[in-house]
């Protein structure tokens, strides 16, 4: 697909002047990119804002209470841009956070708005995929932790066994634009042995990063081995929620045009966001409070 460029082909256009609501997806860094740029092929027409928030990156270390209080910021400033709908693409925070969202706070402030997680439908497609019934999950400490990727794929199957790795030092080396470095093929070996040592015929990329580190991990992991990446399942996820939810794709403005907001410095974000959307973008700073 040839991507539509605006504003001397580059994604910057600011989108306040549109009436019709907008497509947001948050994440804390650079991995939620992975994400809107499959999102941005499969469903070109509409508006997005994304919001990475970069200067608080990463989330996996931080406690339950804090992704929950920078969620909400993040949530609050993308309704603020107009969003109808906003994907959090963060895996830490779909786990630590989606839920007390869905339930409690959109319903009070933004009751005619939705917010959707990534979570859930890796577990189902790696639900799906495994034959041998034994899923391997690399994630955040926070991910890890709350185990929310393991009580989805039992709520569907109980006889699945899940083996799950935390890989805290992958974050970081591709927020510092090292993801094509030694030191990551390096790290994603020490990660993936215990995993391939179980004999998992599924492994499901648990952090919206690792899909930016997909082609090594499939040369790590091997060709038997499904890998589960949410950049190739929430486009197409997405657009059967859309076309479930006619009201709420009908308020969705069409004139192809994505933005990118970052909490950190605009000239990091421009130049690594360029490379993981694969097309020159332009970052714009704001402020989450």
């Amino acid at each position: 697909m040839i991507l539509e460029y605006h504003d001397s082909d580059c994604y910057t256009l600011p989108m306040h002047r549109h009436k019709k609501g907008k497509i947001g997806v948050f994440d804390s860094g650079f991995g939620g990119i992975d994400i809107l740029r499959g999102i941005v092929k499969q469903l070109p027409q509409y508006n997005y804002v994304y919001l990475g928030d970069t200067a608080r990156t990463p989330y996996g270390t931080r406690t339950k209470h804090t992704v929950y209080q920078f969620t909400k910021e993040a949530i609050d400033y993308l309704f603020s841009e107009g969003c109808e709908l906003i994907i959090i693409a963060c895996n830490t925070a779909s786990s630590d956070a989606l839920c007390k969202i869905q339930i409690e706070y959109v319903p009070l402030y933004y009751p005619n708005r939705k917010v959707l997680g990534v979570l859930i439908p890796a577990a189902e497609e790696a639900v799906i995929k495994t034959k041998n019934k034994k899923i391997g999950v690399i994630a955040t400490e926070g991910t890890v932790r709350s185990q929310s990727f393991e009580k989805e794929i039992y709520k569907l199957d109980k006889k699945i066994r899940v083996y799950q790795k935390s890989a805290p030092l992958l974050v970081p080396v591709v927020e510092a634009g090292e993801h094509n470095s030694k030191v990551a093929t390096l790290l994603l070996r020490q990660y993936l042995k215990p995993l391939i040592s179980k004999n998992i015929d599924t492994l499901i990329l648990g952090c919206t990063h690792y899909g930016i580190l997909h082609r090594k991990i499939k040369k790590i992991i091997g060709p038997k081995v499904h890998i589960i990446s949410e950049a190739e399942i929430i486009p197409r996820d997405l657009k059967l929620y859309l076309d479930r939810h006619p009201d709420l794709e009908k308020r969705l403005g069409k004139q192809k045009r994505v933005i990118f907001n970052t909490t950190d410095t605009t000239e990091k974000f421009t130049k690594l966001g360029s490379q993981f959307f694969k097309a020159p973008i332009k970052a714009y700073k704001v402020q989450l409070t």
